[in-house]
């Protein structure tokens, strides 16, 4: 247990573990406001009311992810300078002007018309009630533009130079929209649509198979599908150019993930190791099974390679991460759902051209349903996987190249640390037992179909709109 008293390993593991837990609600956030945008307009243009149920409905859930997702990231930020205060005054000049914006601009944005959003359907125009929707979606994505941003420079630090341990901006523009940026904030967006889709789709399954409103939900999971279809490919497409990123700029990094311990020469067609169990200390892998010729269609969409894949022994232990079997499985991982996710979507579309999702013969396809119920935390954890490749194969840099990990975390006694990660485990699983009720509690109760509709003619005058009977229900009830 000598990691107890070792402040740079508490305080990665604090970082670690608030990082992991406040993933989970943003992700959720950030694509379920695409969706939210989708029903709503599909509303407005053919004012369906159950396009507007569905608004109603699923932004319950979009609230509740916020409020988990503004407690626990709130934390973060004041890590920076209490954990890693030495990386902070290191690279503050830049990076901390970047979460600078992604506060001023994307949560603010987010939180201001947040409120329209929840509570303005009767308040102001219809109109204006889409708009803020649009600039909600939009200031939750913006967020990812900014973090991904930021910590993509970590991963290709560029815009300046380091004078003297402080990196000095030289050109704000290309240190923003450094080499890993574009496909980094491609790859996460699409992982919080993929995600949140298979989020929505699976609560509907849900309520199909146990005969709830099945065709009010047989509506949000033909969308879902509907998106599905472009996204996750898109998702695949992009995860494979990340992946060539990491040949080019990390390969420190793709050794790892691959747990390729010696040097592949270019021109060579090298096998894929599908499963192993790597070995740090003897620095080769004990067992493994591999696929003849994959490695080089998988970094290059060639036969071989024209470039070599740098083996983990050509850099000193003290240059390379050291978790390989971490990383290694957390990459598989992440793969292996992404193509699970295709792959049914596929299966679910097929079934969709057969005629098998109607209404009166979708509740026939239990198996199908069951499958997008299970499938539905997958995102969740390919994208806390991906992370994981990200940041512990960056190892041993905070900064890559510039700024060690050691270097960068403050000296403060580790029962300070402990203490402290201790109080975050036991807040953070109070934070998703509360969320998970919360949460089971609006899936249980289901949306209330109720609900006056903003605008909707009267029946009797028929030009003039209903009027608004005032709802004794308790207010949870009513929305």
């Amino acid at each position: 247990m000598e990691f107890l008293s070792d402040t740079v390993v508490l305080s990665r593991l604090q970082f670690a573990l608030t990082a992991i837990f406040h993933m989970l609600w943003p992700v959720l956030t950030t694509g379920m406001a695409i969706y939210l945008i989708v029903v709503e307009g599909l509303w407005l243009k053919t004012r369906n009311e159950n396009y507007y149920y569905h608004a109603r409905f699923w932004s319950k859930l979009y609230v509740l992810n916020f409020g988990i997702g503004v407690a626990s990231g709130l934390p973060m930020e004041f890590e920076f300078g209490t954990n890693w205060g030495p990386f902070s005054q290191a690279v503050g000049d830049f990076f901390g002007s970047v979460l600078g914006f992604e506060a001023s601009m994307a949560f603010a944005l987010e939180a201001g018309f947040l409120g329209i959003m929840l509570f303005g359907w009767e308040r102001v125009p219809p109109i204006m009630h889409y708009f803020a929707t649009i600039m909600v979606a939009v200031g939750a994505n913006l967020s990812i533009f900014w973090i991904l941003s930021a910590n993509s420079w970590l991963q290709t630090p560029t815009g300046g130079q380091f004078v003297d341990g402080h990196f000095v901006v030289g050109d704000y523009f290309q240190a923003i929209f450094n080499p890993f940026m574009l496909n980094s904030v491609l790859h996460m967006f699409f992982a919080t649509m993929e995600t949140s889709l298979f989020v929505i789709g699976g609560i509907s399954a849900w309520y199909i198979i146990n005969q709830r409103n099945p065709e009010f939900f047989t509506l949000s999971f033909k969308i879902v599908l509907a998106i599905a279809i472009a996204v996750t490919p898109l998702q695949l497409y992009i995860g494979h150019l990340s992946g060539e990123q990491v040949y080019h700029y990390q390969p420190t990094k793709l050794a790892a993930m691959e747990a390729q311990w010696e040097t592949i020469p270019a021109g060579e067609s090298p096998s894929w190791s599908m499963v192993a169990i790597p070995n740090d200390q003897a620095e080769q892998n004990d067992w493994e099974i591999s696929i003849p010729g994959l490695l080089s269609y998988i970094l290059e969409i060639k036969p071989q390679l024209s470039e070599p894949v740098i083996g983990l022994k050509e850099y000193p232990p003290e240059d390379r991460p050291h978790q390989i079997g971490l990383v290694y499985y957390a990459f598989r991982v992440m793969i292996a759902i992404g193509f699970l996710l295709a792959g049914l979507m596929a299966l679910t579309v097929l079934q969709w051209l057969r005629g098998k999702l109607a209404p009166d013969s979708i509740v026939q396809q239990r198996w199908l349903l069951r499958l997008w119920l299970l499938a539905a935390p997958l995102g969740y954890i390919a994208v806390e996987s991906g992370w994981i490749v990200r940041c512990v194969g960056r190892q041993p840099w905070t900064v890559y190249g510039e700024i060690r990990t050691v270097d960068a975390a403050s000296q403060i006694p580790a029962s300070n640390v402990l203490t402290s990660l201790i109080s975050f485990a036991i807040v953070y699983s109070i934070l998703f037992v509360f969320a998970l009720y919360f949460g089971s509690r609006i899936i249980r109760r289901g949306p209330n179909l109720a609900l006056p509709v903003p605008g909707e003619i009267s029946p009797d005058l028929n030009t003039t709109p209903a009027k608004h009977v005032p709802d004794s229900r308790p207010v949870e009830a009513q929305q």
